[in-house]
């Protein structure tokens, strides 16, 4: 088959990106208030229904580094590096039932916000340049990168104007605010659904072609188990598998996925939980909505979620036994670079070997994917410089008008940032594993902070604002004196060592009494023992981050 795309891929595509641009237009003009409100551009307040807030969250989260990254880890890893998704979607449904309630009845908007306000500004306006250094430096840095990758394999244009489309488009998609990202939204996850479920279909079907008698797809998910039984593993033992690193040499799939110590220590938790309920790019969709839309609207994301396995690692499996039976040689060729073999290419490779007419609609969900997920990062990126700097630090004066012109402004100084950055990360190797070990380095201390000032009403200001500066170093201490460590477990131990010096510092502060800054805890299982809770938990997670780093 003919590798790039084709007219009719063109006109699919071309199509998309009408519909999205017309859709978007409207709802710019009919959805919501028409004057400048930086709280509807920033939050859409009060016009998100449950459906397009679980749509906009999955489709923030689904992006390239799920379709191009994850799928690379797929070819990596294999079947394992799904237990990402399956986690995340539990995850949603303990944020939808313990963290909105606290978000939405204390009237919080911005992660900051909550900081300021149950800690105090120090903590907050520290939080806030990180959070905007993570934003901007690591997601979507990467997330234009990993697009531009997948667009230049695609359609056989350069990485930069394919940077380039990608970073425009998302642009004017964001320039409209959260009510128009979010309805907007709804077509992407539809597009990115349909289209990544036919690209599964077909790729299961062209490797039974290849590798098979041609039965089918089932015949290709055999095959899966028949070619590739390493990569059916969901938990790896040290030493027990070495994997390609996109770099030229191979690594220990433990390493990446460390087996059961991943929950153990929490790592993998670490992610999710950080990821999903203390992620302005990711609650900033359910901030602006009642309690019951909120929470319906995380509970349809956490479905979505679910169907993410099939859509981006069951490809980058089919991409693995095509190249090592090396059944055919686009596969070879593509995924090979001067003889370094790139997992990350591995998707937009695969897409290549689709008919004529199908490339535009799988063209079209990955273009969807990462135009909405730039687009939410970047509204989020606005909403935290805006609210939580400008205002606090150089203008705290300004009109709603010159609010929203401001933050759109913000908008094009992050997306220029991230696309003369991006061509930098071809350095790192496999795109997905970046961006979890690098915003690794402070998601440990965030979530600390978070939990113990959620369901601990005696955590302190001097005890988080101590555990967040911590995170850091001690990340980067690890990595380097302990570089065998998985960065998973890395993140675990880091994140009980923060805990274990908020904790202490808050009983020395407090003396046994209550932060009169604590929230209220809804739950009743939260109210008996709260201190012997949070003592008796530090203490297992310290046992067992110490068992785990000697294992």
């Amino acid at each position: 088959m003919t590798l790039g795309l084709e007219s009719l891929d063109y006109t699919i595509f071309l199509v998309y990106f009408v519909i999205v641009a017309v859709y978007g237009y409207w709802v710019f003009k009919n959805k919501g208030k028409q004057t400048a409100d930086s709280k509807d551009f920033f939050l859409a307040e009060g016009s998100l229904t449950w459906w397009a807030i679980g749509s906009s969250i999955i489709a923030s989260n689904i992006s390239a580094e799920q379709f191009i990254g994850m799928s690379g880890q797929a070819f990596q890893l294999g079947l394992a590096i799904s237990v990402y998704e399956l986690v995340g979607a539990f995850s949603l449904i303990i944020i939808a039932v313990y963290f909105l309630p606290m978000y939405i009845k204390n009237k919080i908007y911005t992660m900051p916000q909550f900081l300021q306000v149950r800690y105090d500004g120090r903590l907050a306006t520290i939080m806030a340049v990180f959070w905007l250094l993570l934003y901007i430096l690591v997601n979507l840095t990467s997330i234009i990168y990993l697009g531009a990758i997948s667009l230049e394999k695609m359609t056989g244009f350069g990485f930069m104007p394919s940077a380039i489309f990608l970073t425009v488009f998302a642009v004017f998609i964001t320039l409209g605010g959260m009510k128009v990202i979010g309805y907007t939204d709804v077509i992407q996850v539809v597009c990115l659904v349909v289209g990544g479920l036919a690209t599964t279909y077909l790729a299961l079907d062209l490797l039974s072609d290849r590798v098979g008698t041609g039965a089918g797809v089932f015949e290709g998910l055999g095959l899966l188990k028949e070619k590739a039984d390493s990569h059916m593993h969901m938990v790896f033992s040290p030493g027990e598998y070495q994997v390609h690193d996109g770099r030229g040499g191979f690594i220990d799939a433990y390493n990446q996925l460390p087996g059961l110590m991943m929950f153990i220590i929490g790592g993998q938790w670490i992610v999710n939980f950080n990821y999903f309920g203390c992620n302005q790019y990711i609650t900033q969709r359910a901030l602006g909505a009642d309690l019951k839309t909120a929470r319906n609207g995380l509970l349809f994301a956490s479905f979505l979620k679910v169907m993410m396995p099939f859509i981006v690692v069951l490809p980058g499996l089919a991409a693995y036994v095509l190249f090592q039976e090396n059944a055919d040689p686009a596969i070879v060729s593509g995924i090979t670079e001067g003889g370094v073999v790139k997992p990350d290419n591995s998707y937009p490779v695969l897409l290549n070997l689709l008919p004529t007419g199908l490339k535009g609609l799988a063209f079209a969900a990955l273009t969807a994917a990462i135009v909405a997920s730039l687009a939410g990062k970047a509204n989020s990126i606005s909403t935290i410089y805006v609210l939580d700097i400008h205002k606090k630090f150089f203008n705290a004066d300004l009109n709603e008008k010159q609010t929203v012109r401001l933050g759109r402004l913000s908008i094009i100084v992050a997306f220029a940032i991230a696309l003369v950055l991006s061509p930098f990360l071809r350095n790192f190797g496999q795109g997905f594993e970046y961006i979890q070990e690098y915003t690794g380095f402070i998601s440990p201390g965030i979530l600390a902070i978070f939990l113990l000032g959620f369901f601990w009403n005696k955590a302190t200001a001097n005890g988080a604002l101590v555990s967040a500066l911590l995170s850091i170093p001690l990340s980067t201490l690890f990595k380097y004196q302990a570089p065998d460590m998985p960065f998973l477990n890395r993140m675990g131990t880091v994140f009980w060592i923060c805990v274990a010096v908020h904790v202490a510092i808050s009983l020395l502060e407090s003396k046994g009494k209550a932060n009169p800054k604590a929230f209220a805890v809804e739950s009743s299982w939260f109210k008996v023992s709260t201190s012997f809770l949070v003592g008796a938990l530090t203490i297992t997670g310290l046992i067992l981050t110490i068992y785990g780093v000697f294992y």
